[in-house]
């Protein structure tokens, strides 16, 4: 078969309230190349600054999301999408009052090792 399709993501366990299931990518088939993640933030929530080894494409579908990069504030919204380089400085969060749903895809794949959290 040439395609696959994914009816069980990786429900990635979380203790901040935030909803990740990877369609593909390391935790889900193993693929170190790309992550494909569906993702809801809850508001309030944010994440401490990182630094990842790997570019990150998001694209919001619902709600805002706040991006700190390298000092700048920037806010997306539904329908908007971002690119993130590697190797850049930056901090994600929900302030606002509406959970944010999203699609963010690592390339290469997501991994702990490689997002380089501030306070790990």
């Amino acid at each position: 078969m040439k395609y696959t399709i994914q009816n069980s993501p990786f429900i990635v366990p979380t203790d901040d309230g935030k909803i990740i299931k990877e369609h593909f990518g390391k935790a889900s088939d193993g693929n170190s190349e790309i992550s494909i993640a569906h993702m809801v933030a809850p508001p309030g929530w944010s994440e401490p600054f990182q630094t990842p080894e790997f570019d990150e494409y998001t694209f919001i579908i619902k709600g805002k999301k706040q991006f700190i990069i390298e000092g700048e504030t920037i806010i997306l919204e539904a329908g908007q999408s971002i690119k993130v380089e590697k190797n850049t400085r930056l901090q994600y969060s929900n302030p606002f009052d509406e959970p944010c749903e999203y699609i963010a895809i690592c390339l290469p794949a997501f991994s702990i090792e490689a997002v380089n959290r501030e306070n790990e």
